[in-house]
């Protein structure tokens, strides 16, 4: 089987075939930070970083594009409201979404436009409309004109046209030529930011950015672009308009993944029930995180409950379990092929959770192959197994993981091994009373012995 995607644009699953043979050139939508990343921007990053693992894992290059919104009007609100300048509100909180990906082990991308930078191509594209009949300059605005490309757009969010209310940050002006045109640039307001450009200064509105950046780096017609479900109507829908009336092909599929809700409510600050990535990484650890968050199938909807998030903690642990006791008797198995249903659960739509029903079928496999002490059968199988997860950035063995948050691992291992030596000569002078409080004070202090075949092992406590 081949990678096969949904496509929102044809409301269907198609077979994926790149414009370049073995070449696979991907736009995501990234941040627009005008705060710190709450856990539906984080599901979007997971999301992506899994589609771009399993194009590098099939063998594509890949061209990998995750752009920065670095100047928007919620970010000009937040700057007025808190008295920071715009581009400070804007880099601190870019930081926060940096580090966010780096926690959740997403691969950096291939590049990171920001609006800000691309200016000049976003010159070129409004030239472009306006020659070509698409766009109109009003006082210092520029304006898309929706009734020129009226028998195409709403193609991709499935709408007509007589059926959409006006949509932005430019409603009510009547200026316009039609309520449902939309804003390309914005002609210059005091204390905002703004460029110099043919119409008068301003600054660009949020859909010209997305389409001047992705064709920058892509080209004019290129493979996948994704984003959340939300961004469907109207940002990509006008991307997607203003796109094609200046004559490029644009993207060619387009994703979108679902949303992530907290008690069947869309997360909204005026609810009160945004959660932050920092809010689960207080309940669990990085990897866990990840987990939860890219368990799903990527178009369904999530509603995060603690108890979701303690059970993919949970599942996790066993996986990772799995691979520490294997190694210990088979060795650093080093990653091989993935097996093939794992594959096809991946060419089906990025079919995680199939595919990470392989990964718990290879762990319960493994179990069975190390009780039995088939060691032949435990190296196969660990060697798919690191292949899986790796796919899945989830593997334990990975640098990511072997040594997140964790500086003083080499310390505490000598400390529990002298204490477990200590354990070991009071049960050869069967002093049994000693090594069970030698036991117990490890405990209290988060570090849990088992005794094996092989002598004991120990693991710290996981909330």
């Amino acid at each position: 089987m081949s990678l096969r995607l949904y496509d929102t644009g044809t409301r269907s699953i198609r077979d994926f075939v790149p414009l370049t043979a073995g070449r696979a050139g991907v736009y995501v939508c990234g941040a627009t930070p005008q705060a710190a990343p709450h856990i539906g921007h984080m599901r979007s990053g997971v999301t992506y970083d899994l589609l771009y693992r399993w194009l590098l894992a099939s063998g594509y290059d890949v061209t990998f594009v995750r752009n920065v919104t670095d100047v928007d009007d919620k970010i000009i609100n937040v700057a007025a409201q808190t008295g920071v300048p715009w581009f400070a509100v804007a880099e601190a909180n870019q930081r926060v979404f940096n580090r966010g990906y780096d926690v959740l082990g997403c691969l950096p991308p291939t590049v990171e436009p920001r609006a800000t930078g691309h200016v000049p191509e976003m010159i070129v594209l409004m030239r472009r409309l306006i020659e070509q009949g698409h766009a109109y300059n009003v006082g210092g605005d520029v304006y898309f004109d929706v009734l020129s490309w009226a028998d195409r757009y709403g193609s991709l969010s499935n709408q007509k046209l007589d059926n959409m209310r006006p949509a932005g940050d430019s409603v009510g002006d009547e200026r316009k030529r039609d309520p449902r045109d939309f804003a390309l640039w914005k002609g210059a307001k005091p204390g905002e930011p703004s460029w110099e450009t043919p119409w008068g200064p301003g600054r660009p509105g949020w859909h010209l950015e997305c389409s001047a950046m992705a064709t920058k780096y892509l080209g004019p017609a290129f493979d996948i672009h994704g984003g959340g479900v939300d961004l469907i109507f109207p940002h990509h829908e006008n991307e997607l308009a203003q796109s094609t009336a200046a004559g490029d092909g644009f993207a060619r599929y387009w994703m979108h993944n679902g949303l992530l809700t907290v008690a069947g409510e869309k997360m909204s600050k005026s609810v009160g029930n945004v959660v932050l990535l920092s809010d689960l990484l207080d309940k669990a650890r990085p990897a866990e995180v990840r987990y939860y968050l890219g368990a799903a199938h990527y178009r369904s909807k999530i509603d995060y409950t603690d108890e979701a998030l303690h059970d993919a903690a949970a599942a996790y642990r066993r996986i990772e379990a799995f691979v520490v006791r294997a190694v210990e008797m088979a060795g650093r198995v080093e990653a091989g092929a993935v097996p093939q249903a794992f594959a096809d659960a991946m060419d089906d739509d990025l079919g995680v959770p199939q595919a990470l029903a392989v990964v718990h079928e290879s762990v319960r496999e493994g179990n069975t192959a190390m009780a039995a002490g088939d060691k032949d059968a435990l190296v196969r199988i660990l060697g798919e197994l690191r292949a899986m997860l790796g796919v899945l950035g989830l593997d334990p063995l990975a640098p990511q993981w072997e040594s997140a948050g964790d500086d003083l691992s080499d310390v505490v291992d000598a400390l529990v091994s002298v204490a477990l030596e200590q354990r070991q000569a009071a049960r050869a002078r069967k002093d049994y009373a000693a090594a069970d409080a030698i036991r117990d004070r490890l405990a209290a202090a988060g570090v849990i012995i088992e005794d094996t075949p092989r002598g004991p092992r120990w693991e710290l406590k996981r909330s």
